[in-house]
């Protein structure tokens, strides 16, 4: 059953989801101002809207660090990156974050 407020459950990521992460990867390093050397999609949920879809996206950065990225894929157009939440772990859950 998905999740409250039309969120899916947590899934693992798939190569359509990393594709996203590798194409947004460079707007995500201008924004934090780090360079990734590692930037593996491990897991997501999404959202259905009006238009498209949003997505939560846990990264993985290498060793213990992980950041968590809120975008906006519409089904026309340009993935939009709405926020990113620093310095999470493995085990926090992907929740919905103010943009």
């Amino acid at each position: 059953m998905a999740a409250a407020e039309g969120w899916s459950d947590t899934m693992d990521a798939n190569q359509q989801i990393q594709t996203i992460c590798d194409r947004e990867k460079p707007q995500v390093e201008t924004m934090t101002g780090a360079n990734y050397v590692a930037f593996k999609a491990v897991k997501y949920r999404n959202q259905s809207v009006r238009g498209g879809e949003n997505l939560i996206i846990k990264v993985h950065l290498g060793e213990v660090n992980y950041i968590h990225l809120s975008l906006y894929k519409p089904f026309d157009g340009k993935v939009q990156i709405r926020g990113v939440e620093q310095k999470r772990t493995k085990e926090d859950e992907l929740t919905p974050f103010p943009i």
